[in-house]
């Protein structure tokens, strides 16, 4: 698309009125400025090279005068906001990211291991049943090449090492090529399954009894791990869709943030494993009692997520 200014604008003038970047030292002086207190200013210059204004700015925003209006705001700060309690909220959700990837991560293998074992064996057959019209859905099907086995994924080492071997193999078979597919990919694969008593079988093995409610779940922790995995903000996250109650349990006010999401995650990783969830459960309560975080940071952790301390 291209914009057609009005004659009156210059270029100098729309240059002119664009942000322009900033120095560490202009960027402690605004922050200063915003009535950010900075204790030890070499510490911030190197918390600001190494996390970058910008992104810190998602931090800085609850302690905001104006918070949580995202209009007209002026940025300035709460009298007493410390630039040490901004880097520790930036901490915490480095921490609750590390922590859910590593987790997420067994429910994502679990998840698509089952799929692949479960569906294959109905259809031994089939060895490429997820490209089967009478396994599923034709618009999954049909757009598979494009948003799946495009030339990227050909060039993935085993997809390429197989159709080396088998060259009259238009795909791989499932348990190859379903292993390097994206999660959302896998969760889309299943979503598409035209068989409903095959999708609830599959449902019940995670001991739903809907798989409108699975499906839901499963799209709930697809966002947690991929907000973990462009290190987005977690603590003040907004799911888009309402979390739906189910095994997992009643998501009352937590249906659209942290807390109903992290509830999720840990009913289906106790699923996989008894042993990893009590792992997790340990980890997440040494993050939550950590004594680094000041009575503000809780607040406003416990306000935006919906988790307790």
């Amino acid at each position: 698309m291209v914009i057609v200014y009005p004659k009156t604008i210059t270029f100098a003038k729309i240059i002119g009125e664009m942000k322009k970047a900033t120095t560490i030292e202009e960027q402690i002086k605004k922050l200063k400025d915003r009535n950010v207190i900075i204790g030890n200013e070499d510490k911030a210059r190197e918390n600001l090279l190494d996390i970058g204004y910008f992104r810190l700015g998602f931090y800085c925003f609850p302690f905001e005068v104006t918070y949580p209006e995202k209009n007209n705001r002026n940025h300035k700060h709460v009298g007493g906001t410390l630039f040490e309690d901004i880097i520790k909220l930036y901490y915490f959700d480095v921490d609750m990211r590390n922590l859910l990837s590593k987790y997420i991560y067994r429910i994502e293998i679990n998840f698509r291991t089952y799929l692949i074992y479960t569906v294959s064996n109905r259809y031994p057959n089939s060895s490429t049943w997820f490209v089967d019209n009478s396994v599923v859905r034709s618009q999954y099907t049909t757009r598979f090449d494009d948003f799946v086995y495009n030339d990227k994924f050909r060039d993935i080492q085993v997809i390429k090492c197989h159709h080396q071997h088998h060259i009259n193999d238009r795909y791989a078979p499932a348990w190859k090529t379903i292993e390097y597919m994206t999660f959302g990919a896998v969760i889309r694969l299943y979503k598409n399954l035209k068989d409903d008593s095959l999708k609830r079988e599959i449902a019940r093995y995670y001991n739903y009894c809907s798989t409108t409610s699975f499906e839901n779940n499963l799209e709930t922790i697809l966002l947690i791990r991929n907000s973990c995995a462009h290190s987005n903000v977690l603590f003040d996250i907004n799911m888009p869709k309402s979390i739906k109650d189910g095994p997992a349990g009643k998501m009352s006010e937590n249906k659209h943030n942290l807390a109903g999401a992290i509830k999720v995650i840990e009913y289906m990783l106790k699923r996989v494993s008894c042993n990893r969830f009590d792992d997790m459960i340990k980890q997440l309560n040494e993050i939550l009692s950590s004594d680094e975080k000041s009575e503000k940071i809780k607040n406003i952790i416990q306000n935006c997520s919906g988790l307790n301390f």
